[in-house]
């Protein structure tokens, strides 16, 4: 492992402390069927809808995302912390096997979309800036679904942690 300098320490440890949610980022086509769980996504825009998904450009999976021209965020909900420890590679489960052991659909063009995830955004990757470690992944959504209920799963402070839906007054 590099050793960082101090800037890039102080960088990563206040990063540690935004709070963010917890997503997996699925694609299939030509270049192969994968995910990753990732933090990195925002919305750029409603007109088109659009979203920026960044994806380190070591991962293995960066070409097959860039192969594929196109993806979905599975917004993961606070039951899916098993889902996000397995695509990001913390469990040691194969990428083929991490797909049976949720319950997936074919989306559009065949994307993976996670059953139950509290929000799916299906899209086309219409813009990629390499900007230092990581491709900026401009994405294009072709179909949003939103599950109305449910807990959220964020990552703090290097941890997973369930936050409540906000549930209406009495």
């Amino acid at each position: 492992m590099p050793v960082l300098d101090p800037k890039q320490l102080a960088f990563r440890n206040a990063m540690a402390h935004m709070t963010a949610a917890v997503n997996v980022i699925t694609s299939n086509g030509p270049a192969g069927r994968c995910g990753i769980t990732a933090t990195a996504v925002c919305s750029v825009t409603d007109s088109p809808p659009t979203l920026m998904v960044c994806v380190n450009r070591s991962s293995a999976l960066n070409p097959v995302f860039k192969g594929n021209g196109q993806l979905c965020v599975n917004v993961l909900g606070g039951e899916h912390e098993e889902v996000a420890r397995h695509f990001a590679g913390m469990t040691g489960v194969a990428m083929d096997q991490r797909f049976g052991l949720h319950p997936w659909r074919d989306g559009r063009q065949a994307l993976p979309v996670l059953e139950g995830a509290l929000a799916s955004l299906q899209g086309r990757i219409t813009e990629v800036q390499e900007i230092g470690t990581h491709s900026v992944m401009l994405v294009e959504l072709d179909e949003i679904s939103v599950r109305e209920q449910g807990d959220s799963l964020v990552y703090f402070s290097r941890c997973f942690h369930r936050l409540q839906h906000p549930r209406p007054a009495a």
